[in-house]
């Protein structure tokens, strides 16, 4: 019985962490939702942000290729991010993680003494948590520039989504 109900335990968990997860690359469907949102603040710059679910790399890899396709539809070659904000833990996968707990205590009343020690063992069954992440970028023209955080925008396109 004991088997049977850790295993049903189990499973409702891995159906509940398949519900919350990344949606597929897109425009945020609402103020809380996932996907990517824009703000142009002048005409070569934007502030660019991913809301998803789960692995924050996967929200920095999403605002990263949002901001090359901006850069592309705009008519400029390469982006520099110059401010870089993320949200989220680094373990926001979620699943199943188990966790160990050991504990004692004594006590006494008139001339009655007893102590004790426990083990408890729990699984962590919460689902991917919320990331996100903003980027501020410059956008420009011809060669990209030798920086690091300066990115040619159809290399980017290639390397996160495939585009030719």
């Amino acid at each position: 019985m004991r088997r049977l109900t850790l295993t049903l335990v189990a499973a409702s968990a891995a159906l509940l962490a398949a519900c919350q997860t990344m949606a597929p690359y897109g425009a945020q469907a609402g103020p809380r939702g996932q996907g990517y949102s824009e703000q142009r603040i002048e005409s070569n710059r934007y502030r660019v942000s991913y809301n998803g679910v789960g692995d924050p790399m996967v929200s920095a890899d999403y605002a990263l290729l949002r901001a090359a396709d901006l850069a592309l539809q705009d008519g400029y070659d390469w982006f520099e991010v110059t401010g870089r904000w993320t949200d989220g833990r680094p373990d926001s996968r979620g699943g199943l993680r188990p966790r160990l707990s050991i504990g004692g205590g004594s006590t006494s009343w008139g001339s009655y003494r007893a102590s004790g020690v426990g083990v408890g063992l729990g699984l962590d069954i919460s689902g991917p948590q919320p990331t996100s992440t903003t980027l501020e970028v410059v956008m420009g023209r011809g060669a990209t520039p030798s920086n690091p955080d300066a990115y040619n925008a159809r290399e980017v396109q290639q390397a996160l989504r495939g585009v030719n």
